[in-house]
């Protein structure tokens, strides 16, 4: 799965291990990420907050699944196959379409999103592909999409901390768990 061993459950410390278990109760498996990441607890720790200070806050206009389209096209491309599949998994389950996430992660521009959808996923992939060149011309085709500030920050946050995650489950080698591909294409198994 990975190049670098990932600990067993019994192994992390109880915080982690409650964390994980939760996860497993709603998903019905471990997603390998939770476990590769476990191996280094002061930094899953810390990964996890940010990561829940993201893609799980309540405020702003952002939907959970625009949340998951930003992670799926810029883990796109960055080449990230775990990022793409899990993420892909959760946006098919977010906006109740199976094709969006292969659409979104191949080319979101031609992709069966709205106009707003495709103006956010622009902003992300400058932030993600060319971050140097994000100037305030950038701000008002969001505006005019109804993006606040505070949007057009989380959408730049969420895309560059799934930069860091990309390059930690590329370089670590980190595979997708199999039910990740089918996840929001068929009905769940019950």
């Amino acid at each position: 799965m990975t190049r670098y061993p990932a600990p067993a459950l019994e192994q992390v410390p109880d915080d982690i291990r409650a964390r994980i278990l939760e996860v497993q109760e709603k998903a019905g498996f471990v997603p390998n990420v939770f476990l590769a990441l476990a191996r280094r607890p002061a930094e899953w720790r810390a990964f996890f907050a940010y990561h829940d200070a993201l893609m799980l806050k309540e405020d702003g206009s952002l939907t959970k699944g625009e949340r998951e389209m930003i992670v799926t096209a810029t883990s796109a491309a960055n080449n990230c196959l775990y990022c793409v599949v899990a993420h892909g998994a959760i946006l098919r389950i977010h906006e109740k379409k199976p094709l969006v996430a292969d659409q979104v992660a191949v080319n979101y521009r031609k992709a069966d999103i709205t106009p707003r959808q495709r103006a956010m996923l622009d902003f992300a992939m400058k932030v993600c592909l060319r971050s140097h060149e994000v100037d305030e011309a950038d701000f008002p085709p969001l505006h005019a999409h109804g993006f606040s500030d505070e949007d057009i920050w989380d959408i730049a946050a969420i895309t560059a901390f799934f930069g860091l995650s990309n390059r930690m489950a590329s370089f670590s080698n980190m595979q997708p768990n199999p039910e990740f591909f089918l996840m929001g294409r068929v009905p769940r198994q019950k």
